[in-house]
């Protein structure tokens, strides 16, 4: 615990007398750590994590891969894991048997890459997961993204044809137009936006509720109050316990895996974002407007769409009113 109040100590600035920096909020993770002279940007702590990462995998590719042997050893062993659930569990999986040889190389790679960064949202001294800055996880998709359809140019040999392997087969010719708007904007759209907020919105989410926990502590432990010193440490045990209260909620509706109650932790964060950040009320506001508009949505739209629409409207909120639909009091 103290390795983890110390990092919120290091992440947090100073409060003045009277200020006070719970509950966070998105101006507490800007973090520069000194400023690229001649230009007006900062080298920031998740840019230095990232070059961290990127050592960290390459010394470990290299330590465990340079004496490779038909009977490997234990660091060999557990590498050749990880590489076989990239090779095996995802790209065979989602690519096919026959095509996704290829590809291996650019899925592990990702793969660990991904892993290892978010990791460190939970590893002292780390404990700032650079997926949760939106710029990564765009750059990120807008890689897979080129990847991808320049796979797809070039097995159908022109653009005509791989947009038209974007329509099912058997569709009437009238329908045909709307279908390929529809595919159109899944495929350049939807699909690039969703995989990138859905990862930002992951880690910044949990990123948040950690800090939360870390801070609101702090504070407990700081005012000296015996009894509010003594209501810190169950505060943490409580915020464990109900972690796990709710994974055992939602485990018998949803199949186990890395990424169970994803979808919910995205919701979650794009209502409290959407009311406002640090409030209550806000959060509620920001609930309510995530399940009406989602509602509405399949009035109108396709029973996969109501996650779109509800992106569309967040990003609208964010370009024009980044404060959040609450405005909250004093500002």
């Amino acid at each position: 615990m103290s390795a983890t109040i110390a990092a919120a100590g290091l992440m947090v600035p100073m409060a003045e007398e009277g200020e006070s920096h719970f509950p966070p909020t998105p101006g507490d993770f800007w973090q520069p750590l000194f400023a690229i002279p001649g230009t007006e940007y900062y080298f920031t702590r998740p840019m230095l994590l990232l070059a961290v990462a990127t050592v960290i995998l390459m010394a470990w590719l290299w330590l465990t891969t340079r004496r490779a042997a038909v009977v490997p050893s234990k660091s060999q062993w557990v590498t050749e894991q990880v590489y076989n659930f990239a090779r095996n569990g995802i790209a065979r999986d989602m690519i096919g048997s026959k095509d996704f040889m290829p590809f291996v190389p650019f899925i592990f790679s990702l793969f660990v890459f991904i892993l290892l960064n978010n990791l460190f949202g939970i590893i002292p001294p780390f404990q700032n997961p650079t997926m949760a800055r939106v710029a990564f996880p765009i750059g990120l998709t807008l890689l897979v993204y080129v990847v991808y359809h320049w796979v797809g140019l070039r097995k159908h040999g022109s653009v005509g044809k791989y947009l038209g392997s974007l329509l099912p087969s058997g569709l009437p010719g009238w329908i045909k137009p709307f279908i390929l708007l529809l595919e159109l904007i899944t495929f350049f759209i939807t699909r690039p936006l969703t995989l990138a907020l859905r990862l930002f919105g992951n880690m910044f989410a949990g990123h948040m509720l950690l800090v939360v926990f870390i801070i609101g502590g702090w504070y407990l432990f700081k005012t000296y109050d015996p009894a509010l010193m003594a209501v810190a440490i169950p505060a943490w045990i409580l915020g464990v316990a109900l972690t796990a209260f709710g994974g055992a909620v939602i485990l018998p509706y949803l199949t186990a895996s890395p990424t169970v109650g994803a979808h919910y932790i995205v919701l979650m964060f794009t209502a409290v974002a959407l009311g406002v950040l640090g409030s209550v009320a806000g959060a509620v506001v920001g609930g309510l407007a995530v399940g009406i508009i989602q509602s509405l949505s399949t009035l109108g739209f396709p029973i996969q769409l109501p996650t779109l629409s509800l992106f569309v409207v967040f990003i609208l909120v964010l370009a024009l009113r980044p404060e959040g639909i609450v405005r909250r009091r004093g500002t």
